[in-house]
């Protein structure tokens, strides 16, 4: 079968062991399941988010903080079948969720790993992780399987994210599969129906502030908010690390802030004595964002631009 599961639509034939942009043949390929605690809060929470990092991307940004399982150089093959063990394994470990990480090329077999998983006894909440480089065909095959979908939307520009990933088609694309998201999960849904405690359904749309692409950023915030509302939370994150692998790239290889942590409210203000955040230009779009009507949201305050914070894939719990 010709792979078209992404919009790359390589036409490879995974199953013969043929590789496509992703990567990945057929074969599940997983380089870590943990427990994670750098989700936002309500995935988090105080037990962690059961997080199951795929290797293989279709997407390759340039500044990519995953680089190492992105470009598949690390992971280990596993069945089917291990994988329903593994999202059991998670729930015994009381994660809050099962945490789908860069999961699209995968889909047709998470599919059928959670129907066997559901049958013998997992209930946990399913997060679907993603860049939001994925097809609406795609996104329907998950419809009943994911309760939460956690997407990116990374640039608005066709230039930014031609030149960045290769993709300047990403817009669209991005917009047509959260559209199809947030048509499945609807409003979001808490424990208690409380803001501050854990997510149970609904769609939190990620946007990670590059350096340099203020105008973009406030382009996507403005889209987001225009069009869902309160349908969604959004998260605009400023945990941009670069990495060895932006030396092309010198606009970008800078940190956004020093400091970085999660914090949510319903006017996005920051709470308490938290610590203050140090760059204008997150001040800046957090202070857009409330200035057109976001109330749904997180922002980040503390320590996360740092490599200390990128998980070590080192296929813990594969």
């Amino acid at each position: 079968m010709k792979c078209d599961l992404c919009p790359r639509k390589c036409l490879v034939d995974r199953k013969k062991g043929e590789k496509g942009i992703c990567g990945q043949t057929e074969n599940l390929k997983v380089a870590r399941a943990a427990l994670h605690f750098w989700e936002e809060p309500c995935i988090s929470g105080d037990a962690g988010s059961g997080a199951v990092f795929f290797s293989g991307c279709p997407l390759h940004c340039v500044f990519c903080q995953n680089e190492n399982i992105a470009n598949g150089m690390v992971g280990k093959e596993i069945s089917l079948e291990r994988l329903v063990d593994i999202f059991l394994e998670l729930q015994k470990k009381r994660a809050n969720n099962i945490n789908l990480v860069t999961p699209g090329h995968f889909v047709p077999q998470i599919v059928k790993a959670l129907d066997q998983a559901r049958k013998e006894g997992l209930t946990l909440p399913v997060v679907y992780n993603t860049s939001s480089y994925e097809t609406v065909d795609t996104i329907k095959m998950l419809e009943g399987y994911v309760d939460i979908y956690l997407p990116d939307f990374k640039y608005m520009s066709p230039g930014l994210s031609k030149k960045y990933s290769h993709a300047p088609d990403y817009a669209e694309v991005a917009k047509a599969a959260i559209a199809e998201m947030v048509r499945q999960t609807g409003k979001a849904v808490f424990v208690n129906g409380d803001e501050d405690n854990l997510i149970l359904r609904g769609t939190i749309v990620r946007h990670l502030t590059l350096p340099g692409c203020m105008a973009d950023s406030m382009q996507i915030l403005k889209y987001l908010h225009e069009t869902y509302g309160d349908m969604i939370y959004i998260s605009i994150m400023n945990q941009f690390t670069p990495l060895s692998n932006l030396e092309k790239y010198p606009e970008l290889n800078r940190r956004i802030t020093d400091e970085a942590e999660f914090d949510m409210g319903k006017t996005m203000k920051r709470h308490g004595s938290v610590v203050v955040i140090t760059d204008e230009e997150y001040e800046t779009l957090v202070d857009y964002a409330i200035e057109i009507g976001i109330e749904n949201g997180f922002i980040q305050e503390g320590d996360t631009a740092e490599e200390s914070f990128i998980p070590a894939f080192d296929c813990e719990g594969v």
